[in-house]
């Protein structure tokens, strides 16, 4: 993340008895010295091994911290700015816990805004009372601001404009986050709080959406503080690749915190979700064999089904595969028998409403890979648009990146990964169109070709100190393929990282499209 800019992370959480948490940490680039420190406030967080953070002075109750990568590019320190929220409701007969972290949308698409779930969240639990308790809590961390005057709620003759106040105070008076999703109602079910251990105790659905970086401190955070048959589901994009390997987001946190957990995307513009314009998402949720209700026949007779008393009993089932099909490291613990069973109905009906189209699907990998592979995808269709080509040339780099994607998928996670994830679902060609329709990625890559600089210049003037996610993919993706002697099966995935390195011309695309150019 280069220079300056500001993101939102939200926890949320959803509890059957308990309260929730919220918690926010604004990350203010103030030096270009950045020194791994711990901030000793409630709630802080502190990053991966490869970014680090610096406390600053103020208050607590306004925490502003550094977050950097050690490492400068053109004098600029590498800074994010981020906030965290938690929410929590409930299950009648058990408790259900949402907890959510993410990113705010600065115009790209498909990343859904915290503050955007938190009201889907609360708006189903009221209507839902045979299943969820009516009250849905939100962790906040608490800091101090005053209403904007810009705001509809501002008012000069009264303290709660002209005096600052707790945001969890004014979330709760006004029933809307006046900071992070201004002039968006929210449900008056859904109450700021502020505590984070609280936010995930006795909850058994835990959901983040949160940058990549934080998920080891935050997980960190939460162990001993979870129920140790949790559920959860991850809503951050993407997935983690190196030479050695590729890695779901969703696994990552499962293995942290011994849960299995799922993954949300979709083509989700943020600002179209919390204004109630229809969209839809895929959640991908794979139920462990142990959360079955259903006992599995052993075997089969001319006659039908064996008797039940060789039925064999699923929740003695400890073990799960992970996606690729290997038996995973996390030995899961079996939920107790009165709480609903968190299936697909479960899901859905936390999620999906009239205006926000949900289906749930088993393809944890296919679902995560989408939302990765789109980017690279993305800025082949910018370079294209770039040009001048029209629309055809734009069709065509999104089919063959379409193709791509289902390759990679089918090659690399060939246990588990659904072609029809990507042809059929929100999370495979309808968030590749709308990247390649107006996402950041897309964006850049058509101004860099039209301004003939490169796309970092046009990240550093057009992206307010945020990173395309598209050119790092890329960097990754290609060096995972190198290093299993696969560059030439992705001709389009490879070629676009080569015109981002200056190997390559971009007019070069159509010849590397059918792997003629060396």
């Amino acid at each position: 993340l280069i220079g300056e800019t500001e993101i939102e992370m939200i926890l949320y959480s959803f509890a059957i008895k308990e309260n929730e948490v919220s918690s926010k940490i604004k990350v203010d680039s103030r030096s270009d010295k950045v020194e791994k420190t711990r901030i000793e406030t409630p709630g802080s967080i502190l990053c991966s091994n490869s970014y680090f953070i610096r406390g600053s002075d103020c208050e607590p109750s306004d925490v502003e911290v550094v977050v950097g990568r050690n490492k400068q590019e053109g004098g600029r320190v590498y800074s994010t700015y981020a906030n965290f929220n938690i929410i929590s409701t409930a299950l009648h007969k058990g408790p259900v816990t949402l907890n959510l972290s993410n990113i705010s949308q600065h115009g790209d698409t498909g990343r859904l805004q915290g503050s955007a779930i938190a009201k889907i969240v609360a708006e189903n639990a009221k209507e839902h009372p045979d299943l969820f308790e009516e009250e849905v809590q939100m962790w906040v961390y608490e800091e101090e601001i005053t209403v904007p005057k810009t705001s509809k709620h501002y008012d000069a003759g009264s303290k709660f404009s002209t005096q600052s106040h707790k945001l969890t105070k004014l979330i709760n008076h006004f029933h809307e986050n006046v900071k992070y999703l201004p002039d968006i109602p929210l449900p008056t079910n859904l109450i700021a709080n502020p505590s984070l251990e609280d936010s995930v105790h006795d909850s058994t659905i835990l959901i983040f959406n949160l940058p990549h970086q934080f998920i080891g401190g935050l997980c960190d955070q939460m162990k001993g503080h979870i129920l140790p048959y949790a559920r959860g589901i991850s809503c951050i994009k993407g997935v983690s690749v190196d030479s050695e390997d590729v890695r779901l987001f969703s696994e990552s946190i499962g293995d942290k915190l011994g849960i299995y957990c799922g993954a949300l995307s979709g083509a989700n513009i943020a600002n179209e979700v919390a204004q109630e314009k229809f969209s839809e998402t895929t959640i991908a949720y794979d139920p462990p064999p142990m959360d079955s209700r259903n006992p599995t026949p052993k075997a089969t007779t001319p006659q039908g089904p064996t008797p039940s008393s060789s039925h064999l009993d699923l929740t003695a089932i400890n073990e799960h595969k992970d996606s690729k099909g290997k038996t995973s490291k996390v030995k899961l613990i079996v939920p107790p028998p009165d709480l609903p069973p968190i299936d697909h109905n479960i899901i859905k009906t936390l999620f999906h409403r009239p205006y926000f189209h949900v289906q749930v699907v088993s393809d944890v990998a296919g679902v995560s890979l989408g939302g990765a592979l789109k980017n690279i995808v993305a800025i082949a269709t910018g370079f294209v648009a770039g040009l001048g080509w029209g629309d055809n040339a734009k069709a065509a780099v999104m089919r063959v990146g379409l193709l791509e994607m289902v390759k990679f998928g089918k090659m690399f996670f060939s246990n588990n990964v659904q072609t029809k994830t990507f042809t059929e679902e929100s999370a495979g060609v309808a968030d590749l169109i709308t990247s390649c329709s107006g996402g950041r990625n897309y964006r850049c890559a058509k101004m860099s070709v039209e301004r003939k600089v490169s796309i970092q210049e046009v990240e550093r003037e057009e992206l307010n100190g945020q990173m395309l996610q598209g050119t790092s993919t890329a960097e990754d993706v290609y060096h995972f393929l190198k290093a299993r002697g696969k560059v030439h099966e992705f001709p389009l995935l490879v070629g676009t990282y080569r015109i981002l390195q200056g190997e390559v011309r971009v007019e070069d695309l159509p010849d590397l499209m059918e792997g003629k150019k060396k």
